[in-house]
């Protein structure tokens, strides 16, 4: 069993490629995962009238992706610690591959659904790449490493909308967007084939926990497709309450299941002990302001000022180059100085830091979006919050978790983001959608503002919570 209060054990670095070799090649692997999620949300609409779908339907190409994602990141964490992390990391990147060429192979909705779904398991690269960084280097180097990797990773985010911007123009196939992918894929994994080192699983756990595995599946599933089908279904309907309430049951169940299991696929002090859950609290708050920022910005920015009397009417090219590109080189900038801070200083110091920029990015936007230098600020001060955040996250656990639990304990992190994301996208659609023009049906002005004022909220929040941590943490795991 994993308890709290003992310490951890190093076991012994494996021969590797230099770090110098080894860290922008983790990059490039993990910004797989972001730039798959946002690369296609730009070109929806366009799907939508190509494969002639409705709108629902069609909403099945995110949540197939994120439902994939929420179900096997976790459980491939658990793998990855136990059988090497190279192996899991090269068989993951097989499976998104597959998935990539049946997004390009046909024209039809199923398809391009199930594709999608097979992509959502690129969610798992970032902890599987965490344990590859955590087995490789030492505690010198480990913190800049994982500060670099995980805004980098942050970083892929605005790339995706960015590369959907300059391959896609009116009367476009849009399958184009998914070659790339094709691409991205490919050359992540030969940079993985040959330079990601051999490093042996803890081989620890015992037998197989299959009652676990289905547990945290159905659970995790029926909570993550009640908020993305909500706004569908309706928030309050049978369907989505009914969904979210069987997801809450399924997972105490499967908590105590996991509480009394000689062998537990999540041991519970990973997921609720005082030494982890500061990190997942915080993960799970930065994940609603990250999409709040960068759902709410991209479509303030392309609504039309002579229709609704705000934004500057810009194309998705003009919203890449101009609007988002700025704020992506300072991102990748703030993701290579959080990497050396949190080297020198805690991690839940540089956490807060950086949580304190993205209030003063919220706050800043919430009252001055009227220009295109104001929204081009906004963005860069928000971007260096959210590289910065991703960069602290990862090395808030591995001080508290030992080696052989570093996959798992990093997918709980990644999940928590995830839904933190859904929860995000679901509360920007509602704003919205209530709050509109009078006499209309379009957003109004002041329905940006409060989702600005809910990211501010939120990255407040996570702020205190880092601040805090050090009085929820205690020693390490054994």
């Amino acid at each position: 069993m994993v308890t709290e209060h003992t310490a951890t054990a190093s076991p012994t670095r494996q021969r590797s490629a230099s770090p110098a070799v080894l860290i922008p090649s983790m990059c490039l692997v993990v910004m797989i995962t972001a730039i798959m999620q946002t690369a296609v949300v730009p070109l929806m609409p366009v799907i939508v009238e190509q494969l002639d779908a409705g709108v629902g339907p069609a909403g099945w190409i995110i949540t197939a992706n994120l439902l994939a994602a929420t179900v096997s990141t976790p459980l491939l964490g658990r793998l990855a610690d136990r059988r090497g992390p190279r192996t899991v990391l090269l068989g993951v990147l097989a499976v998104v591959f597959v998935g990539s060429l049946l997004c390009v192979a046909w024209d039809s909705l199923p398809v391009l659904i199930a594709g999608r779904a097979l992509q959502g398991v690129s969610f798992a690269l970032f902890p599987i790449g965490v344990a590859v960084l955590r087995s490789a280097l030492g505690s010198h180097r480990l913190p800049r490493a994982l500060g670099i990797m995980s805004g980098m990773m942050s970083v892929g985010g605005g790339l995706g909308m960015i590369a959907a911007g300059l391959l896609y123009t009116d009367g476009d196939d849009y399958r184009e967007i998914f070659w790339l992918l094709v691409v991205l894929v490919v050359l992540a994994t030969v940079v993985a084939w040959f330079v990601v080192p051999r490093s042996p699983g803890s081989g620890s756990g015992g037998g197989t926990d299959f009652g676990g595995a289905v547990g945290l599946t159905l659970g995790l599933s029926c909570l993550l497709l009640a908020l993305a089908q909500g706004g569908a279904w309706g928030w309050l309907s049978l369907p989505t309450v009914g969904c979210a309430l069987f997801g809450v049951i399924v997972l105490l169940l499967w908590y105590r299941h996991e509480q009394r299991s000689e062998a537990p696929l999540v041991a519970p002090a990973l997921l609720t002990g005082r030494s982890v859950a500061p990190a997942h609290l915080a993960a799970f708050l930065v994940g609603i302001a990250m999409f709040v920022q960068f759902l709410a910005i991209a479509m303030f920015v392309q609504a039309d000022p002579h229709v609704v009397g705000y934004g500057f009417g810009a194309s998705v090219l003009e919203t890449s180059l101009f609007y988002l590109m700025p704020g992506q080189v300072v991102g990748v900038t703030a993701a290579v100085v959080s990497g050396f801070l949190v080297r020198r200083f805690r991690a839940d110091r540089v956490l807060a830091v950086a949580c304190g920029i993205g209030v003063c990015g919220f706050g800043f936007v919430m009252f001055f979006h009227d220009h295109t230098w104001q929204m081009i600020i906004a963005v860069a001060v928000l971007n260096t919050f959210v590289s910065a955040a991703y960069g602290a996250l990862p090395a808030m656990l591995v001080d508290h978790v030992p080696m052989q639990y570093t996959g798992v304990a990093n997918g709980i992190n990644a999940i928590a983001r995830t839904f933190g994301s859904s929860l995000a996208s679901a509360l920007v659609g509602s704003l919205l959608a209530t709050v509109t023009v009078a006499g209309s049906d379009l957003a109004s002005a002041q329905a940006y503002v409060a989702a600005f004022a809910v990211g501010g909220a939120t990255t407040l929040a996570a702020g205190l919570v880092a601040l805090s941590a050090r009085f929820w943490q205690t020693t390490n795991f054994d």
